[in-house]
């Protein structure tokens, strides 16, 4: 006989009951225990960061995470799930910096680092209770009593091993460059956090500025004279007013067509293809000169150093800056460059090499003058419009300081993309700084030759989102100038200037100059690890090691090592796990984990240390979560659904039935508890109909299913 069912079934109440009888009878690890050694499947579960609580979004990353190696036990396979939790980076920190009140890196100084930190370990694992719980409710299976864990000691002295492999194969250094930099957290960002924060439609400034030039000078080096004017403006464009203080070159296209135009009483100097564009009609030409007749022109300064508020450097031969002695007046000068457009602006290009890559490798290539307007807080220096104020915000006064002194031809806006801080929203600045950076650039044709052997799904994503981030792949810029992070093992002389890398406790305590002090530490972050001094390998002396910790993504990459502590114990469990069969997560991580797992996997293999060139060889990427309206989720917009209203209404069963069906796993879905119900009318409750019925029948007719044929 079967059980008699209920019509009228409570969903959530009978997933109650079947959670109960896993938890009694301890099915998930039976699952995994009773199926062979031999034949493995491998998971790898990409760590969610506790220090908030889960939403919606995260219930659908975990049941397509639970989905494959559900179908996989089965079939037969033992499937190891070993949770873990992200716990490092600049999230955690500005959680606890909103929680303390504090607004700036100064602050967190005073407060005590040693004491911030306290309060960062504290805060992520504040809500490892409330994650446990949801995922337990809606099935998803994971070991989460033995998680591998970021902060722990054991999880960074792996990190520092692979900095190590990294460090002896010449694939690390520091070198100064302009970076993506966040100017409230103080820091710099790498490439992959950038692609996670630009916004559409972002309203800039867009200026044509002059900058002026003697005619007579102008005449001698062009040959077009100029008769009733004493000067010549060239007209420059720009979308960032507030870098022109920094302003050390223009640069032209050398083979294009330059007009010399009389405008409203004075002359002007833009690309002829641009300039009725420019100009309008009202303009008059004087004469045309070759974009290469203009290299080598010296203009005024909109701004001179002395007005700067910081010392002037000038690029040297090797392209190192070094601190400038004589006089600048007449370093800037027009250069030409291939990147100038003549779709655009005025044909002729404003550069300021503290800001903009090209600026910058323009300054090396013609050892220009640098001058950097804007501190490490993204301030306006002193003696400069908008003294004090963010660069961004300076706009407005550098262009009324301009058009007062008769240097703005005009002005407008335009709306273009523009990159915030992924985190704190802050618009970002492309600021020339020194940073530490591995050579993924080196990879490039063994990470692309990897990505070929991993399937994924959608498979779009190999040769597109993913494949061409790697094709446009630059050096990782992995340092962070902040405090909450696995530290850099990286330790410099104070005598000799000389660098070196640990990559170990064991090998920190053979180079370390107070023996007890490092055998004592027992708590590898900063400000611990700041006091450990180590003897310089050249000269002896001592050696501090450098302030900066590495970008949290660099933690998270390192998972299929670390969360075994390899290489220092656990090898066979390393190698029988490495590499992941599955891992599966949204599409933001083709330029998060799925970039850092595969560039940290490629990097080792270059550099022996593993035997695998890949970390993973499938990969769902799964869509966004959005409202039922079709607007992305997020809890600025506030339209962020809280999971266990719509589990304790319709279950769990019915969430992740709407999450599998609603779309592709792929494309971006619909959420609203009104479609999950929708779903449960149409499929649950029909299916649960249907048995119910075959039930009341087959008891009538006393059907024994241990005596049915076959």
């Amino acid at each position: 006989m079967f059980r008699p069912v209920d019509a009228k079934v409570s969903f959530p109440r009978l997933e109650e009951g079947i959670l109960d009888f896993w938890r009694k009878n301890a099915i998930f690890h039976r699952s995994i225990e009773e199926r062979p050694e031999d034949k493995l499947f491998i998971f790898y579960e990409g760590p969610p960061t506790a220090n908030a609580r889960p939403g919606i979004h995260h219930v659908l990353a975990r049941v397509f995470k639970d989905l494959i190696p559900r179908y996989k036990t089965m079939r037969g396979y033992r499937v190891p799930r070993k949770g873990g939790w992200d716990t490092h980076g600049l999230p955690v920190e500005l959680e606890i910096e909103r929680e303390l009140g504090l607004k700036s890196k100064p602050e967190i100084e005073e407060y005590g680092i040693a004491a911030f930190n306290a309060k960062c370990k504290e805060s992520v694992s504040r809500y490892v209770e409330e994650w446990t719980r949801l995922s337990e409710r809606i099935g998803f299976w994971a070991d989460m009593e033995n998680p591998y864990v970021t902060w722990h000691n054991d999880y960074i002295e792996t990190c520092w091993w692979l900095f190590k492999q990294l460090w002896d194969h010449g694939m690390v250094y520091q070198e100064y460059r302009v970076a993506p930099y966040c100017a409230r957290c103080g820091t710099t960002l790498s490439d992959h956090e950038v692609s996670q924060g630009y916004e559409d439609d972002t309203p800039d400034p867009s200026v044509f500025v002059k900058f002026r030039v003697p005619s007579s000078e102008f005449r001698d080096k062009t040959g077009v004279d100029l008769p009733g004017h004493d000067l010549v403006s060239l007209v420059a464009w720009t979308t960032t007013p507030w870098t022109l203080p920094g302003n050390t070159a223009l640069a032209i296209k050398e083979d294009a067509a330059y007009g010399v135009y009389e405008h409203d009483g004075e002359c002007l100097v833009l690309a002829e293809a641009l300039a009725e564009k420019v100009l309008g009609e009202r303009a008059s030409h004087i004469g045309t000169v070759e974009g290469g007749r203009l290299v080598g022109l010296a203009y005024e300064p909109l701004y001179r150093p002395e007005g700067l508020g910081t010392d002037a450097m000038r690029f040297d031969h090797e392209g190192r800056l070094r601190q400038l002695e004589a006089s600048s007046d007449g370093l800037r000068r027009v250069i030409a460059a291939d990147y100038v457009s003549l779709d655009d602006g005025s044909g002729i290009v404003h550069t300021a090499p503290a800001f903009g890559g090209e600026d910058f490798e323009q300054g090396k290539l013609f050892r220009l003058l640098f001058v950097q307007p804007i501190d490490l807080r993204g301030q306006m220096a002193e003696g400069l419009p908008g003294a004090g104020k963010f660069a961004k915000d300076a706009d407005r006064d550098v262009i009324r300081d301009l058009e007062e002194r008769g240097l703005m031809l005009k002005s407008g806006t335009i709306k273009h993309t523009y990159p915030f801080c992924w985190r704190c929203h802050t618009p970002l600045l492309y600021y020339a700084k020194p940073s530490w950076y591995i050579r993924t650039t080196k990879q490039k044709e063994s990470l692309l030759e990897g990505n070929q052997r991993i399937h994924w799904y959608p498979e779009h994503i190999q040769a597109g989102r993913f494949g061409n981030w790697l094709e446009n792949n630059i050096d990782w810029a992995f340092s962070r100038e902040r405090y909450w992070g696995t530290p850099l093992p990286f330790w410099k002389c104070e005598a000799c200037g000389a660098a070196m890398c640990i990559g170990s406790k064991a090998e920190l305590v053979e180079q370390v100059v107070d023996r007890t002090k490092a055998e004592a530490l027992d708590d590898f972050h900063r400000p611990f690890i700041d006091d450990i001094l180590l003897r310089c390998e050249k000269c002896g002396e001592n050696a501090k090691r450098v302030p900066e910790v590495a970008d949290a993504w660099f933690d998270s990459g390192a998972m299929p090592y670390a969360q075994w502590h390899y290489p220092f114990e656990n090898e066979d469990a390393f190698l029988k796990h490495f590499p992941a069969d599955y891992i599966c997560e949204a599409i933001d991580q083709t330029r998060g984990w799925f970039y850092t797992l595969h560039a940290e996997a490629t990097l080792l293999k270059a550099s022996e240390a593993v035997p695998e060139s890949i970390s993973y060889k499938n990969v769902i990427c799964l869509g966004h979560i959005l409202d039922e309206h079709g607007n992305k989720m997020s809890k600025s917009r506030g339209n962020t659904v809280e999971p266990w209203a719509v589990l304790d209404a319709h279950g769990a069963d019915a969430t992740r039935w709407y999450m599998y069906s609603a779309s592709p796993a792929g494309s971006s879905r619909r959420f609203s508890s009104g479609l999950v119900e929708e779903g449960l009318r149409r499929f649950l409750l029909t299916l649960w109909n249907t048995y119910s019925f075959f039930v009341s029948y087959a008891n009538i007719d006393q059907v024994d299913p241990r005596t049915a044929p076959k």
